[in-house]
């Protein structure tokens, strides 16, 4: 993510005696001070950014800071906007679950996958319900087989205690191009063309 600098020194914020300095078509001007850098920026009608304060000397720039300062922020809003926070919702099922309650949390996780967010699926096995792992298994993989048109599944069914679960992310919307026919294919078929 592009970081913009909250504190940059301008012009008479500059603190140092002597600053290296690079000029408004990025030649390097050498170290001045400040005030025959002040001057320099002046004499081009632009600004003395400090670029690098912790720099011995400290490295400035003559520029046109509103103009920098502007081009910062464009660069932070478009990296903003393509930006996409994924956050990982949790469905919790059981090994004797009713169809209809099945239905109802397939539902809920194609709705969480549509949003572009990861889905944790736990089986809880409760009391005597450790002896039933195996069809909390058989579930587990009728909800992954439920959701494959909508998310993958990162990994296999884990059993961690008495917990066993599965993380779905959601398919990435990559543009399928048109396949190319096959050239064997084609070439087959020009050959019993040809026989005719």
């Amino acid at each position: 993510m592009v970081h913009i600098q909250k504190n940059i020194r301008v012009n008479y914020r500059i603190k140092a005696l002597e600053v290296r300095v690079i000029g408004p078509d990025s030649e390097q001007l050498g170290v001045v001070a400040l005030k025959r850098a002040l001057e320099l920026a002046e004499e081009n009608g632009l600004d003395l950014v400090e670029v690098s304060p912790n720099g011995k000397p400290p490295v400035c720039r003559i520029m046109d800071f509103s103009k920098y300062k502007y081009d910062q922020e464009k660069k932070e809003r478009r990296v903003k906007k393509n930006q996409r926070i994924t956050h990982l919702k949790q469905i919790r099922f059981k090994p004797h679950i009713d169809e209809h309650d099945y239905q109802v949390k397939i539902r809920q996780a194609i709705s969480f996958l549509g949003k572009k967010d990861k889905v944790k699926v736990n089986m809880f096995f409760r009391g005597r319900e450790m002896s039933f792992k195996e069809q909390g298994r058989q579930v587990l993989e009728r909800i992954i087989a439920d959701l494959n048109h909508y998310g993958t599944a990162e990994g296999n069914p884990m059993l961690e205690g008495r917990v066993m679960s599965v993380v779905i992310g959601p398919r990435s919307e990559k543009k399928h191009q048109p396949a190319e026919p096959d050239k064997e294919a084609a070439s087959l078929a020009s050959e019993s063309g040809e026989r005719k």
